[in-house]
């Protein structure tokens, strides 16, 4: 009598199974595919202002004109965006971006693919707590150097930590909704047959 009360409990919990794991696949599969369209165009826009404003200097530059930067920023502080300007070499001529006092370099290596492919975007991580979304270009014409413009992805960041705390409630409401439903829907359709 006992085996058979198990048995049958074990073919019930085979039977909700069954019913929710799709279900419960296909919503983390949602979820997933909503934060990473998410979190991509967050990321993706943070490179906006950069784009514009490394642009536009190379354009000058490489007509042979100077340029004046804005203002110092610390890149550890502020999210106003940030100008570097580099020579031909890779080595800093000007800088309006600095972190506590310093002016932080960006990895060697991103000059030479740049070089070879006239743009960069990538987020340059200068120190433990600091992420820029930074944009890298090459320029030639007149002179020729490299352009980079940076903002701190503070505010990015912070988004992108709401979303996934979004995302995760409504994945695991979903998970847990569904989950009792079918838990319902097959309990019930067991008694209906009963009668």
């Amino acid at each position: 009598m006992l085996s058979h009360a198990i048995i049958n409990l074990v073919k019930l919990f085979l039977r909700i199974l069954t019913i929710w794991l799709p279900l419960a696949i296909v919503t983390t599969a949602f979820c997933g595919l909503v934060y990473t369209a998410v979190q991509q165009n967050y990321r993706q826009g943070a490179n906006d202002p950069q784009i514009q404003m490394a642009e536009d200097t190379a354009g000058i530059l490489s007509q042979g004109q100077s340029v004046t930067l804005p203002q110092k920023i610390d890149m550890a502080k502020s999210l106003a965006p940030f100008v570097m300007l580099f020579d031909e070499n890779g080595k800093l001529q000007n800088s309006s971006g600095v972190m506590r006092d310093t002016t932080p370099l960006p990895p060697a290596g991103v000059f030479s693919f740049t070089r070879q492919n006239g743009e960069e975007r990538f987020t340059w991580q200068p120190s433990v707590d600091v992420r820029n979304a930074t944009v890298l270009i090459h320029y030639s014409g007149k002179s020729s150097g490299f352009v980079l413009a940076g903002r701190n992805m503070r505010e990015v960041e912070n988004r992108e930590q709401i979303l996934m705390l979004y995302v995760a409630a409504t994945w695991l409401a979903t998970i847990i909704s569904t989950l009792v439903v079918v838990i319902a829907l097959v309990v019930l359709k067991k008694a209906v047959y009963k009668k």
